[in-house]
């Protein structure tokens, strides 16, 4: 069972009080008033849109009276006004208004709907709601809570919420208790929910109501039910409904009783405002966010914002949201499909957010058994892999905790770093990463920066001033340019290891590797030791991105695949290369994905031994194409930041030992953060970088060992310069690496763009040795 109860941050948009129907318990719905007009304007929605959004909501939730215009001219005679012929229309025009002026999601509560409707409303909403109430023909007979309310017939709603299955849209829907049904009639509507869902799976969340008697209705003195009644109603709604179903029962309506709710199974608390007040009930103000979480924590529960479509759906919006709709889903949730919880994006020279941490010692069950295996030195399957990357609050804490202390015992209180520089060779690539702003083709002609290739003599050049400032490592990768081959990469190492014989070079890609044996039909292997003889000494982990091919698909669907990445890293490890590995996270994948990703490395690992580290990337999103289209979400959140580096530690365990935070995407706040989570190393100093910052990365090409050391001190750590391999550098090296001259203006020459869709032949590596 989850520990997490969620909640919907929203404004509430009463469009239109005005209804047809006369329900004798509603305060909402009210006859035209002289001199007031019958609906919202649309500089009245926005002015609450955009408090809302100010406020951190995700949602606008439209409630709304029933078709008014059937009822009253006054209503009529508006909607000819605005250009409307019907109430729908108006608030289809509203809710495209909202998405396209300040990204909330909107939430439409219209009453009931017609095909026409439901597909008018689609395209300008991510879910719709319409409360079934009761199943009983009976309230709606003479003297019934329903009686003159053609809206509130069974069959008529039972109708919309078939009608929404059959075009796919995310539905709420609920029951009223209280109003004159028995239990038995409970139970009939009940079923007849969750005969829909079986069949159509689009009911994400039912809602258990309690009626409250208002004064000035036909019901004031009506009874209300009582908590157990509530309770055994929630239960009872628990038990029917298929378990992918969520129950909320809203906490206004049961005062400083609320907190009881959560024995009753619910999962939800439902919409809560800190902008706008539940115009349905507005005797009854929403508890505040804190004292909800309160409650919940107490009863063991940890709570987490949602948006108005439940992540089961955000996972798979190809089905469930229009494409409009979709693209601004993925810019609110975060890997789960929850709601982000923060606005920090990789790259970015904003500060991290504060993280909310719980109570370690509270971490739930399985949270704390798969910790304990880490400590008693058992390995983490994927399942528990997966729940780690989902930790929030004390569970978070938690994980945390243990990783940090892990890399105490592994690492000590040393953090290292490495003097290098980087060299992107060429920004020329004939491949179609999306996530990748730093190529330039035919495909990228749009993007940042002019095509270049950087000549072998300044590469030799950039190397000898590197180690003239105390660099160890040269690190070489670029884009795949269509008139590379094998020979190029050859030539490279060569040149800087006939310049420079005590510097060691850290380059390409499984990426370049498998491009290059195949142009020179070579097997692996074969390569890799040509590759090796002239000078190159270990392979940096780049172009796995996440290692499972259903995401491999839509972020490089041309790319090597997750055997093949590993088939090169395999293979170099033969060849007595070391190599490191990396995670490219935050665009379109889950926690399971990471997990997974997590889990081949450490198979790969125990095979052959030859990683160095791991290296998370969180992905930086301002200019990557695939966030541009609105395909990416914008990047992590802060917290999945730091899970990834905690986890990695975790789930790597005794098999790779170092965890590496990159200042480039983390910034050094965010650095400082990770290496108490489980990180113990900093990476390079770079001197240049160019794939971050083309992405729109903020934080700089040059760490200097004076920056990073007083970044390490700052976390009460160590700093310690270290090799490529984590070994020690040679004292003179380290001396002369502080007080390091500035660099002189890199030189990267124009290149015709002219053949990029011409890329040389390809044999896939091995093939031609096989011949």
């Amino acid at each position: 069972m989850s520990r997490l109860v969620t909640y919907s941050p929203k404004v509430f948009v009463p469009l239109t009080k005005l209804c047809r129907d006369v329900c004798h318990y509603c305060t909402f719905a009210r006859p035209p008033r002289r001199g007031e007009r019958a609906y919202m304007t649309a500089d009245e929605v926005l002015t609450i849109a955009r408090a809302g959004a100010e406020a951190g909501c995700h949602e606008a939730l439209f409630t709304l009276g029933d078709k008014p215009e059937l009822r009253y001219r006054a209503a009529r005679d508006e909607l000819a006004e605005l250009g409307c012929a019907t109430t729908i229309e108006y608030l289809a025009r509203m809710c495209d208004l909202v998405l396209s002026e300040t990204g909330l999601l909107p939430h439409v509560n219209p009453g009931v709907m017609t095909r026409a409707d439901l597909e008018l409303l689609r395209p300008v909403s991510a879910s719709m709601g319409l409360m079934l109430e009761t199943a009983s023909v009976r309230l709606s007979e003479r003297g019934g809570p329903h009686f003159g309310s053609p809206d509130k017939l069974p069959a008529a709603r039972l109708e919309t919420i078939r009608l929404a299955g059959e075009l796919a849209v995310p539905f709420t829907t609920g029951i009223l208790i209280g109003i004159g049904e028995t239990r038995a009639e409970r139970l009939e509507a009940l079923a007849a929910i969750a005969a829909l869902h079986e069949r159509y799976g689009h009911v994400q969340e039912v809602i258990v109501q309690n009626f409250r008697a208002k004064p000035g209705t036909r019901m004031a003195s009506h009874p209300e039910p009582s908590l157990d009644e509530l309770l055994w109603t929630a239960r009872a709604a628990r038990d029917a409904l298929p378990p992918d179903v969520h129950l909320q029962v809203p906490p206004n309506l049961s005062y400083d009783d609320f907190p009881r709710l959560l024995e009753s199974g619910i999962d939800d608390w439902g919409g809560v405002s800190p902008v706008t007040v539940d115009h349905v009930n507005p005797e009854a103000p929403w508890p505040e966010v804190e004292r909800l979480r309160a409650a919940t924590e107490a009863h063991g529960f940890e709570l987490a914002a949602r948006l108005p479509i439940y992540p089961e759906f955000v996972g798979s919006l190809e089905r469930w949201a229009d494409p409009r709709v979709a693209r601004e889903v993925r810019r609110h949730a975060d890997a789960s499909g929850l709601a982000r919880e923060d606005c920090w994006a990789a790259g970015a020279l904003a500060a991290p957010p504060p993280l909310r941490l719980g109570d370690a010692r509270s971490a739930g069950t399985s949270v704390a058994a798969a910790l304990a295996k880490v400590r008693d030195g058992l390995e983490l399957d994927e399942d528990e892999v997966t729940e780690l990357f989902e930790a929030r609050g004390a569970d978070l804490a938690a994980v945390a905790d243990a990783a940090d202390a892990l890399r105490r015992e592994v690492c000590g209180d040393d953090v290292s770093y490495v003097v290098t520089r980087n060299v992107n060779y060429t920004n020329v690539c004939y491949f179609r990463c999306g996530f990748c702003a730093f190529s330039k083709g035919k495909l990228a002609a749009n993007l940042r920066g002019r095509p270049y290739v950087v000549p072998v003599e300044e590469i030799v050049r950039r190397a000898r001033e590197a180690w003239d400032r105390g660099a160890v490592e040269l690190c070489l990768q670029g884009g795949i340019h269509p008139g590379f081959t094998g020979e190029t990469y050859l030539e490279i190492c060569a040149a800087v290891k006939d310049a420079l014989p005590d510097l060691h070079v850290h380059a390409f890609s499984a990426l370049e590797i498998w491009q290059g044996a195949a142009t020179l039909g070579l097997a692996l292997d074969d390569y890799l030791a040509r590759l090796r003889d002239v000078g190159l000494a270990s392979l940096p982990g780049t172009a796995a991105e996440i290692l499972d091919d259903g995401v491999r698909r839509v972020l490089c669907p041309d790319k090597v695949t997750t055997g093949q990445w590993l088939e090169v890293h395999d293979a170099a490890h033969r060849a007595g290369l070391r190599s490191t590995t990396t995670i490219m996270f935050g665009a379109v994948e889950t926690p399971r994905s990471w997990a997974r990703h997590l889990l081949a490395l450490r198979e790969q690992q125990r095979r052959t031994g030859g990683f160095t580290e791991f290296v998370p990337l969180p992905f930086v999103h301002m200019e990557a194409p695939i966030f541009l289209r609105g395909d990416a979400r914008p990047g992590p959140t802060f917290r999945e930041a730091l899970l990834m580096h905690a986890v990695g530690r975790l789930a790597l365990h005794p098999w790779i030992t170092n965890v590496q935070a990159s200042w480039v995407k983390l910034g050094p706040e965010g650095a400082l953060a990770a290496l108490r989570a489980g990180a113990n190393d900093l990476g390079g100093t770079l001197m240049n970088e160019s794939i971050s910052r083309a992405a729109g990365a903020a934080h700089g090409q040059e760490m200097p060992p004076e920056r990073l050391e007083a970044t390490i001190r700052a976390a009460g750590r160590v700093p310690r310069q270290r090799t490529t391999l984590y070994g020690t550098p040679d004292p003179e090296r380290t001396r002369i690496s502080f007080g390091a001259p500035a660099l002189a203006e890199p030189v990267n020459p124009d290149v015709s763009e002219a053949g990029l869709e011409r890329p040389p032949r390809l044999v896939r590596p091995g093939l031609a040795a096989a011949r």
